[in-house]
């Protein structure tokens, strides 16, 4: 019998060289859904989210995620925000933890902050005007985040 070990190219789903991911993603459809469903994109590669980002016009993105703040937080909030009149033109999200390259893509917009999930950022042609990291998202209702999402919006996405 050998002692030698041997590297199994073997993933969590059995399948050689599979893309391994943080949660199985069918714990994950509902948190998709809770932005998708009011008209969230979500982008889950990098080349989507540079094509997403660089169209011309306003933008928010909000990196989602699997922890409490992002669900009684961030998402609802997101939630209430986007039904206001003034709003930017385009809906995004990536899912932290899930979607690893796409999220680092587009945290690579959020110029000067240091990553940070759940967060918010609005981008008018590219180019960071606004963002909301978790710390300013934790411990807050989601009603008062939706506010300040609003205020944001009217400064920032404005025609």
């Amino acid at each position: 019998m050998s002692t030698e070990r041997r590297q199994l190219n073997i993933t969590h789903s059995g399948e050689p060289q599979a893309t391994r991911t943080m949660y199985d993603e069918r714990f994950l459809v509902p948190m998709r859904r809770d932005l998708t469903e009011v008209g969230f994109t979500e982008l889950t590669t990098a080349d989507e989210v540079d094509e997403a980002l660089q169209k011309s016009g306003t933008a928010l993105v909000l990196v989602n995620s699997v922890c409490g703040c992002s669900a009684r937080m961030a998402r609802p909030a997101a939630r209430m925000a986007v039904t206001h009149p003034t709003k930017p033109e385009h809906l995004y999200t990536v899912f932290a933890g899930q979607d690893a390259e796409a999220t680092a893509q587009a945290r690579s917009y959020f110029t000067g902050y240091a990553p940070s999930s759940p967060s918010m950022a609005i981008l008018r042609d590219g180019k960071l005007v606004w963002m909301m990291e978790r710390s300013q998202i934790e411990g807050r209702p989601a009603e008062e985040i939706a506010e300040e999402l609003i205020a944001a919006f009217e400064e920032h996405a404005a025609p």
